[in-house]
């Protein structure tokens, strides 16, 4: 039987390499290697790229801190802008250079696998949702335009958030998560 912790090992080598390098240029053996663990090994853990895929999905969107979104005795707008700064703060650290997994993803393989495009659509769904519910928490305070529809704004957090880190990773520059927090936080959301 194989070691327990062969699986965790290779759920973390696979989010690493997906993130660095994407769905299609991280092959099993990359992911492997970088676990140190046989190639053979995957495939007592899991059954394809994709079904791991969709565990590194669900691991990336645990690291996200979705949870603080919801903790009530934070103030919404606080919440909402402490969320966007820690993902800012994770591109910062790493040269801007990663993306979001959901993101790359979603520009790379969704039209190719239904199957990572499910798990794609449901971590922008659930961070969505997330989001959501801090910015009804917002409108209830006052402390967030009560015309906003709160999922569509919501969904539009999302994409523009996505779209921003597309453009920092492009320019290699941070002053675009300026404009980012200064059209969310003093124009779209103020009351």
């Amino acid at each position: 039987m194989a070691r327990q912790s062969m699986r965790e090992e290779i759920v973390e080598a696979a989010l690493a390499q997906f993130h660095e390098r994407g769905f299609n240029a991280a092959a099993v053996k990359d992911i492997t290697d970088r676990a140190g663990v046989p190639k053979g090994s995957f495939y007592n853990h899991f059954e394809s790229k994709e079904a791991l895929a969709l565990v590194a999905l669900g691991r990336y969107g645990d690291g996200r801190r979705l949870g603080d979104l919801a903790d009530k005795s934070v103030e919404p707008v606080a919440r909402i802008r402490a969320h966007f700064e820690f993902l800012r703060d994770e591109q910062l650290e790493v040269g801007i250079a990663k993306g979001c997994l959901l993101g790359n993803f979603g520009a790379e393989i969704v039209d190719h696998s239904e199957t990572i495009r499910g798990g794609v659509r449901s971590g922008l769904a659930i961070w969505a949702e997330m989001l959501s519910g801090a910015l009804v928490d917002g409108q209830q305070a006052g402390s967030i335009r009560k015309d906003l529809d709160p999922d569509v704004t919501a969904r539009y957090l999302v994409s523009a958030w996505e779209g921003t880190l597309i453009q920092a990773r492009t320019f290699k520059s941070a002053d675009v998560f300026d404009s980012f927090f200064d059209l969310t936080f003093n124009s779209l959301l103020k009351p």
